[in-house]
This record gives C-alpha cells, sequence and structure tokens, in this order.
C-alpha cells in the first residue's frame, strides 16, 4: 500500500505534465521510501527507463541500462552496449524529442563516483538539449552527502540545471500512523518513538504481535535489519564510522552541550565540533538554541531520528540482559525507561499537533514557528525552561509545557509555565497544556479563570493526528 507522500507525488506530476525538459533530483536517507515514491510516479506513464544503478564496476552499470534503454525505446531484448554513458545517454535525449520519457537514475551516486566525468557528460547533453527535449530526467541517490555535494551543491557541473528536487523526510507521526492500523494510539506512539518515520522500518511492523513484542523482535534481534542499520549507515555516508558513533552514543545518552559530548567521545572541543557539523549535515543530529536566542554558548545537540535515539538509548545497554533472558517482550524494569524516553518524544508529537491545528484553521494565533526556550530566571536566579514557545509577531505569542506522566496534570503546572511566561514581554499571551493522563478539576477550574488556555489530553490529539485525514 502506498502511504502519504501527496505533496511529493503532485510535484512530480505537474513535472511530468508541463511536457518540456525537467529535471529533478530525490534524495534521502536509506529506507525513507525514495524507490517506492518513483515507482508510484512512474506507474502510469507510458515510456519509462527505470535504471537502478549498482555498486559495481560501470562497465556492468553501462551493460545493464544499455540493455534497458533498448527494451523500452525499441521493445527489444539486444545485447548490444553503448560505446559509453554519453552514448547512452544522448540515445534518450534524441528520442525524447518526439516522445515523452522518463529516464530514472536510481541511486545515482554509484554510477557517479566510478566514473567521475559522469556530472558533466549529463551537463553538456542538459545543455544541448533542454530547449527541444521532452526527457523527465529523476535522478535519486541516498548518499546525502554525494548528492549535497557533487550534484546540488553551486560548485557541481550539474548546478543551475534542475527544475526541482524532493529532500524526502521520515514520515511524520500522522503519516506514520496509516502503517499502523490496528494498533491503539499509545501503541501507535510507542512504535513511532521507537522506529521513527522511516517507512521501510514501520513496514517490519508485525500487526500480529503486540508493539513491545515488535521492539524485542527488530531491536534486540541479530537477524532483523534494524540490529546492524545504525552503523551500515553510518558506514555508508562517513569515512570514521567508529567515532561518529561514539559521538552518538554520547548524545542518546544525556550529552548535549559540546564539551561534554566530545570528553565522552574522547575528543577534543574542535574536533569534535568538525564531527557534529558533518552529522547536522546528514540530518542525524540538530543543533538547538533557545527559542529566539542564537547565542552559540547557549546551543544544545540532540539525535534527530527516533530510530536512532531508541537504538543507542536501549540497546548497548539491554542487549546482553535481553539474549541472556530470551524476553520474547519488554520487561518491566525497561518499559519504566521507555515511558521515561517517551516523554521527550511526546514534545515532538505535541508540536506536530500545534502545526496541524494550525493548517486547520483552529489555532489561536498564527505562529511562524516552534521551539523550546531556556535560560536563566533573574527573580529566582535558577534556571528555567519552557517546552515549547511560538511567536506570532512583536505582541502575540503560545507557550505549553508537556507532561507525560501517569497522573493528571493539576494547576500547578499552569501556574508554573504562566509563571515563566512573564519572563517574556508580549501582550497577549496563550496557553497549552498538553498532558498523558488528562486534568485535575483544579486545572481546569484555574484554566478557565486565566482564560486564553487550552487542555489537550494524549485521545484528543490522537483524534487530530491519527485518525484526521
Amino acid at each position: 500500500m502506498f502511504v502519504g507522500r501527496t505533496k511529493e507525488l503532485s510535484f512530480l506530476n505537474d513535472l511530468y505534465d508541463s511536457d518540456k525538459f525537467e529535471f529533478a533530483v530525490i534524495y534521502g536517507r536509506r529506507r525513507v521510501g525514495k524507490t517506492t515514491l518513483i515507482k508510484e510516479f512512474v506507474k502510469d506513464k507510458e515510456l519509462v527507463i527505470n535504471f537502478a544503478a549498482i555498486e559495481y564496476d560501470n562497465q556492468t552499470n553501462l551493460r545493464n541500462l544499455s540493455f534497458e534503454i533498448y527494451k523500452q525505446l525499441d521493445g527489444i531484448e539486444s545485447k548490444s552496449v553503448f560505446l559509453d554513458f554519453q552514448s547512452a545517454f544522448e540515445y534518450v535525449f534524441e528520442k525524447s524529442i518526439t516522445q515523452r520519457i522518463v529516464l530514472v537514475l536510481d541511486e545515482y551516486p554509484y554510477m557517479a563516483r566510478e566514473e567521475q566525468s559522469l556530472n558533466s557528460v549529463l551537463q553538456r547533453l542538459i545543455d544541448k538539449y533542454q530547449e527541444t527535449s521532452k526527457l523527465v530526467l529523476l535522478i535519486s541517490g541516498s548518499s546525502m552527502s554525494f548528492i549535497e555535494k557533487e550534484v546540488l551543491s553551486y560548485k557541481a557541473p550539474l548546478y543551475g540545471r534542475r527544475t526541482g528536487q524532493i529532500k524526502l523526510l521520515p514520515f511524520t507521526f500522522k503519516e506514520a500512523s496509516l502503517m499502523l492500523d490496528g494498533y491503539s494510539s499509545f501503541d501507535k506512539f510507542l512504535l513511532y518513538g521507537a522506529l521513527g518515520g522511516t517507512p521501510l522500518y514501520l513496514s517490519l511492523v508485525n500487526q500480529k504481535k503486540t508493539a513491545f513484542e515488535n521492539i524485542v523482535r527488530l531491536f534486540f534481534n541479530d537477524n532483523s535489519i534494524i540490529f546492524e542499520e545504525p552503523m551500515n549507515i553510518l558506514r555508508q555516508e562517513l569515512k570514521e564510522p567508529s567515532t561518529y558513533n561514539k559521538i552518538i552514543t554520547a548524545i542518546a545518552n544525556g550529552a548535549s552541550r559540546q564539551v561534554e559530548i566530545a570528553t565522552k567521545a574522547g575528543l577534543s572541543s574542535g574536533a569534535c565540533a568538525v564531527y557534529l557539523k558533518n552529522l547536522i549535515e546528514l540530518g542525524f543530529v540538530f543543533k538547538e538554541n533557545p527559542y529566539l536566542d542564537e547565542s552559540t554558548k547557549k546551543s544544545l545537540y540532540a539525535l534527530k531520528d527516533n530510530m536512532f535515539k531508541f537504538y543507542y538509548r536501549f540497546v548497548p545497554q539491554y542487549l546482553n540482559i535481553m539474549r541472556v533472558s530470551s524476553f520474547e517482550s519488554i520487561p518491566p524494569f525497561m518499559a519504566n525507561s521507555i515511558s521515561e524516553y517517551l516523554g521527550k518524544a511526546f514534545e515532538g508529537l505535541c508540536k506536530e499537533y500545534l502545526w496541524q491545528e494550525f493548517y486547520l484553521g483552529n489555532s489561536p494565533l498564527i505562529f511562524k514557528s516552534l521551539g523550546r526556550w531556556w535560560g536563566n530566571d533573574p527573580r529566582s536566579k535558577s534556571q528555567s525552561e519552557i517546552d515549547i514557545v511560538g511567536e506570532a509577531d512583536k505582541d502575540n505569542c503560545l507557550f505549553a509545557e508537556c507532561k507525560w506522566t501517569n497522573e493528571t496534570v493539576d494547576e500547578k503546572v499552569l501556574d508554573t509555565l504562566v509563571h515563566r511566561s512573564e519572563l517574556f514581554n508580549y501582550q497577549n499571551k496563550y496557553y497549552y497544556l498538553f498532558s498523558k493522563s488528562g486534568f485535575s478539576s483544579g486545572c481546569m477550574e484555574k484554566a478557565k479563570e486565566i482564560g486564553n488556555v487550552r487542555l489537550v489530553d494524549f485521545e484528543e490529539m490522537m483524534l487530530i493526528l491519527a485518525e484526521h485525514n
């Protein structure tokens, strides 16, 4: 079943319908669904050369590409091989002058690394044929560093030739929940908190097993794809995977400032900064500053992908226990740690809810962005933080607190949020409290008294995120 990606699919169909030369780059991490998106796009197109390069010598890639070109354009099972890639591509360009053709070069980096002139070859052919050709050229790749540096960057030969690009991201919870139909709201969130939004990982869920049983089967089983997935991804993208592995482990276990991360990873602060920069560019790590404060001294680092977060937080710590005891489900002592872990994931879910309400026109204000704030409270001379802040303009802002606990949220939580918001000089302030387990009667009365307060429990969030389509 093809799920989500409606925006991306619509974009590709718009390119196809232009009936002129189009060149789009589709890239994103492994397993994120690039090939699936392309297959869905081309399934009803008349002339398609859908070629997937392999990580092998380019004579093999050229031979396979030649066979596919002759088969799709001439309807023959030819064993002839073009002299070189330029001849092969020029043949397609020539044919595309009189007919609409889609040429897909999937896993393009495998070809371009071996044949370093390939970018320049395509550049020359595009320049020669773009005014007369009806070709739709799609280049796809999982090596994000290669695509961004060798295809999209200003210095790349193909710069300025593309007519569009899609950086394919993991699913949001709303999209991911479509692949988890049949599970309870909590189990959907649990599986998303562990697996993230990567479609392939979500497709591995066995609907006949509980959420906890699936987590054991996928994360603590040597035969599972996910068991070695983090290191495989690092090896594909980076030259020193073991060093990056240490940095990611440090972050997953609570280190958030550069100095802390460097110390735990056994690196100098300067070297650590370079590694962190690379991880940010690749989308594994994100750098966070207090909302509307770009001071580098306050920067914190966190893992971006749920699967990475979960894997590095739990697998190294519990792997031997799970092997020796042969647990089929999550044991109670580990379930408590997972519940604590889900608290941070809950903040992300609350942000997604706020954006969804914004898009539906249900938000009390039109905020420009959402972020977390932390800093010094001069009134108490202590550090303070607010889970979510969203400014609309100099007069209007929302403040939110997210509580993932088994107890109902009481009025003290709301009082604290209001108190902390007084550190900001906005004329109009709007408050949200998000709770896993609901709200006390005192909190509900206090919310009415203050006004501009919305109390949202987990099940209400799910009505918007998991069921509203």
